[in-house]
């Protein structure tokens, strides 16, 4: 015979039940822990300032600064002397320019104009007749300026010399000289274009030593005449 169990006698009937209730309040009770706050105690203190109903401010006496009055001004002198000016005063006559008719007109002179020649720099390459060294003087035209560059470049080979510090700082480049061949021949630097200082020093010493040219000329009057030349420096 099977036995059978009362439901009513089943524990287990509302286990499900009173688990999630139980769990609702273990929930409820923690959430209230961690949201209860504390307050310091704060005391109240009544403060009491007694003022007088009646104040009485004492008021400084203020100094009134009378100033003086203007002084009178000065009587009008009873007697007014009047001073003869005798100085004669010359009087300037301006003359008529109109001419009369009875007047004899001078004929003037043909004017002859002067003309004054005036300095200005040339470049090398329009000059008419090129600035020389010595070695080319008697170059034709055609051949002047490949003669003219052939004897710089002997210059400055010549007369080269690579800066110290440039070559223990590594310092390389091109520097543009542009200088002036004057009417005696002289040279003058006019400017340059260097990426280093010591660079630019040298390539100046070594234009400023070039010899005295034979002046270029335009229109068989010796003109000055400028020209612009590269100096390579690079280290090997």
């Amino acid at each position: 015979m099977e036995l059978k169990k009362n439901p009513k006698a089943d524990i287990r009937r509302y286990s499900g039940v009173l688990f999630a209730l139980g769990l609702a309040v273990a929930s409820a009770l923690m959430w209230a822990a961690i949201e209860y706050k504390q307050y310091d105690k704060v005391e109240k203190f009544d403060y009491v300032m007694e003022v007088d109903d009646q104040l009485e401010e004492d008021v400084p006496m203020t100094e009134q600064i009378k100033t003086p009055p203007p002084p009178p001004p000065p009587a009008a002198p009873e007697i007014i002397q009047v001073v003869e000016d005798e100085e004669e005063v010359e009087e300037t006559v301006i003359e008529s320019t109109e001419t009369d008719q009875n007047e004899e007109i001078v004929e003037v002179e043909e004017i002859v104009e002067v003309e004054v020649p005036v300095d200005v720099d040339v470049p090398f390459a329009v000059i008419e007749d090129k600035p020389m060294f010595e070695q080319c003087k008697n170059v034709p035209k055609a051949e002047q300026f490949a003669c003219f560059k052939e004897n710089l470049d002997k210059h400055v080979r010549k007369t080269f010399e690579y800066p110290e510090i440039a070559q223990e700082m590594g310092i390389q480049g091109r520097v543009y000289v542009s200088f002036r061949i004057n009417k005696d021949g002289t040279v003058t630097v006019l400017n340059t274009r260097a990426p280093d200082k010591s660079l630019d020093k040298e390539a100046r010493r070594i234009i400023n030593t070039l010899p005295k040219l034979i002046p270029g000329k335009q229109r068989g009057r010796p003109t000055p005449v400028t020209f612009a030349y590269p100096i390579v420096f690079k280290l090997n």
